[in-house]
């Protein structure tokens, strides 16, 4: 992973590959943003002059590379958009910060070692341009070949120019200050793991199945000092747990419920999370129709979520206890699949007519959060690319959130929106469950079309044990982006959801959620 380093070095005088300096959208034109006073000096204080006769405008994400002048040690000047400057006396906008951050990384790919002087007025700026740097440097080079039939998975590197910006240096990062060095450690723990989703995000189906996949949480359960637990096809049959073994009874990739939990003595609060982990989803019997299979590595996005938060937490010594359920799944055709019209008889007890085998990451969340809520957490939030609909709704940048709880929606709509995650509060509208009756069952995994997201929903509502708070993340939308990379957002898996739940750790440990 891409190295970060606090710098007293100025943009003037850091040795590095390239200084990254940040522009904005003025009144009357660019505008130079400060940090960058020492290299718009080197250009006789017309930097903003050069950079508009480039075509630069301060655009948000933008990037403009040219030459250093005469009195910076760097060769190369990048200037990076920011988009609106602020009002006189306010500061940039930390998100801003982020995406200008990771922009600037991932054009400096093939790099040594870049200082970034973008504004770092506090320790929190720090953090978000560090943040923003090691996500934006993140790539996926496991099956890339090297030109000669060989890859990373082989051994060999990958051509150097496409390798990750080696070292982020932030400028004027205070590397002898308390806060901005817990910041800087923070950063680095926070996007190693979302990095690590990401990967596991990107890893093709072949190569991650449930067995693999617990496989993952119990190597970095090892590492981390984590409780594991793996429960297999034979615990999952023995124990009742219908909606997982109902899901994954169609592939030769068996199914696995993972119990993976950081605990800290002083703790007094519990928070449970619980993820989907569908490591491919064909739609089962209810096949998806062409165009829509080839990203469905992603369906376990949830998963990876929860299993990164939780080692998040571990790193970061959190003063909660935090168990992760992963419940993971292959949903493949076969002649021993789960077919419409199935009854599924779930780990609570319920029975679940089974409408469509597509609507296959409620099931086994179902059976996920309702062994989650023996265990009387104090709160329990579930994460998933659950619906098409959610996507239908809010689009593909942002995630829906649902609960039992309007005051917990709320916070963990505020938190989202704190850590640069978009996010929107959903209803959960009481006339939607009668859609979900059953003649032959307790419920049908199925309600009505209009609203499937809220459905969905409702349905996981059915299984949280009675008194514990819950919210529900369906991040269908964001989890995985298929466009050009943007800000700190890669092509493919995004790691979406991750630095929302370490934060609501963060808040619960302190006591802020009550």
């Amino acid at each position: 992973m891409t190295a970060l380093t606090l710098s007293t070095s100025s943009a003037a005088t850091v040795r590095a590959d390239a200084v990254v300096v940040g522009v904005a959208k003025g009144a009357k034109g660019v505008v130079v943003a400060p940090g960058a006073e020492a290299v718009d000096k080197a250009f006789g204080g017309k930097l903003a002059a050069v950079l508009e006769t480039l075509g630069a405008s301060g655009a948000e994400g933008e990037v403009t590379k040219l030459p250093a002048a005469d009195g910076l040690k760097a060769p190369v000047v990048l200037a990076v958009g920011l988009g609106e400057a602020p009002a006189k006396g306010d500061d940039y906008d930390n998100e801003a910060l982020r995406r200008a951050a990771g922009s600037a990384a991932r054009a400096l790919a093939g790099s040594k070692k870049a200082g970034f002087a973008l504004p770092v007025e506090d320790a929190e700026a720090a953090a978000a341009v560090s943040e923003g740097a090691l996500l934006g440097a993140y790539t996926f080079t496991a099956y890339r070949s090297n030109g000669n039939g060989q890859n990373a998975k082989g051994g060999k590197k990958n051509d150097a120019k496409s390798a990750p910006l080696a070292e982020v240096a932030i400028l004027g990062g205070k590397p002898r200050d308390k806060e901005f060095k817990a910041a800087a450690e923070r950063s680095q723990a926070l996007a190693a793991e979302i990095n690590r989703a990401r990967d596991l995000i990107n890893t093709p189906s072949n190569d991650l199945n449930p067995k693999s996949f617990a496989a993952e949480a119990q190597a970095a359960a090892k590492e981390f000092g984590l409780e594991v637990e793996v429960l297999d096809e034979k615990a999952l049959k023995k124990g009742g747990f219908g909606g997982l073994m109902g899901v994954g009874q169609g592939s030769e990739a068996p199914p696995r419920l993972v119990r993976i939990a950081h605990t800290h003595a002083e703790a007094t609060k519990t928070l449970a999370l619980v993820g989907k982990g569908i490591t491919y989803d064909s739609g089962g019997i209810s096949l998806k129709p062409a165009g829509h299979n080839e990203t469905m590595k992603c369906d376990m996005s949830g998963a990876a979520a929860v299993f990164a938060a939780v080692v998040a937490a571990a790193k970061l010594d959190l003063e909660v206890n935090v168990t992760g359920w992963l419940a993971l799944a292959e949903n493949m055709p076969s002649g021993s699949a789960t077919r419409p019209g199935d009854v599924l008889t779930m780990y609570s007890g319920k029975t679940v007519e089974v409408l469509n085998t597509d609507a296959e990451g409620r099931l086994v969340l179902a059976d996920a959060l309702t062994r989650a809520s023996e265990e009387s957490p104090d709160a329990i939030v579930d994460v998933a690319t659950l619906t098409g609909a959610m996507v239908l709704a809010l689009g593909h940048r942002h995630f829906g959130i649902m609960a039992n709880d309007d005051a917990f929606r709320t916070s963990i709509h505020e938190i989202a929106e704190e850590v640069g995650e978009q996010s929107w509060p959903m209803p959960m509208p009481d006339h939607l469950r009668k859609g979900m009756d059953s003649p032959v069952a307790d419920i049908a995994n199925m309600g009505e079309r209009m609203g499937g997201g809220l459905v969905a929903g409702l349905f996981l509502k059915e299984f949280i044990g009675e008194g514990i708070t819950w919210a529900h993340l369906d991040i269908a939308g964001p989890a995985f982006h298929e466009g050009a990379p943007w800000g700190y957002t890669p092509k493919g898996g995004t790691g979406s959801a991750v630095r929302t739940l370490v934060r609501l750790a963060e808040r619960t440990a302190a006591g802020d959620l009550g």
